[in-house]
């Protein structure tokens, strides 16, 4: 593979370049302002520990690498792209779990085990048989790639409806984070569908919308995740 290979998969890009998707990259700042909101709040509360600080950083690095993959647009900066996103959410579910199960590491291991088996289950059969099986590369491109994040949108539904029905006070948070992320999704969708009416594209909204998100996330940790409550998954 050439990880120099240009990358055309946005509506907004018309050619190679480093600012062809001036709105695709310069919209990354919403993952800055999210993981910015995260420290403000963590300061203020005084819960800056190790597992919030990470989950700060990794917000922060989500941004910077999908200007890199907005700019550069190719097979290397796709990774700087990819790789933080699925960190984020490996590091996220952990946590959560790990808070949600009352500190206890056997009930949290036993609920990561669950959690990720199912997770699994659904990135084999939409990043998996999608990808590699019959008619894949019309799936894919009827949604834009959008598919390979169903088991992020799974996973972050399961934590919601867990959180709502114990009551717990993280759970309002992670509803509305994946209300917003279910939303984002959809503007990501569409990007090449609405090309000819709308030239720019709707990938922005994507970046703009998942800052809400993880913006959401952090205060949901920040403030009711970062410590163990007497709660099971």
């Amino acid at each position: 593979m050439d990880w120099t290979t240009p990358i055309d998969i946005y509506c907004e890009r018309t050619a190679v370049g480093l600012w062809n998707e001036p709105l695709n990259a310069f919209s990354n700042i919403a993952f800055i302002l999210a993981a910015y909101w995260g420290y403000l709040t963590a300061r203020r509360m005084g819960r800056l520990n190790g597992p919030i600080w990470i989950a700060i950083l990794l917000a922060g690095t989500i941004g910077v690498g999908s200007f890199l993959f907005h700019t550069f647009a190719n097979h290397w900066s796709e990774l700087a792209d990819v790789i933080p996103i699925w960190t984020f959410v490996v590091w996220m579910i952990l946590v959560i779990i790990w808070a949600v199960s009352g500190g206890s590491l056997m009930r949290a291991a036993f609920g990561a085990v669950k959690i990720f088996a199912l997770v699994g289950i659904v990135f084999w059969f939409t990043s998996g048989v999608l990808v590699s099986g019959p008619g894949a590369q019309e799936v894919t491109s009827r949604l834009n790639g959008s598919e390979q994040y169903a088991p992020a949108l799974l996973a972050l539904y399961i934590f919601a409806a867990i959180t709502l029905v114990q009551r717990h006070p993280a759970g309002r948070w992670l509803g509305w984070a994946a209300v917003v992320f279910t939303a984002a999704l959809a503007f990501r969708t569409i990007d090449i569908a609405v090309c000819d009416p709308l030239p720019i594209g709707t990938h922005f909204i994507w970046h703009c919308l998942n800052g809400v998100m993880i913006g959401l996330l952090l205060q949901a940790l920040v403030r009711h995740l970062s410590s163990p409550a007497p709660h099971k998954v």
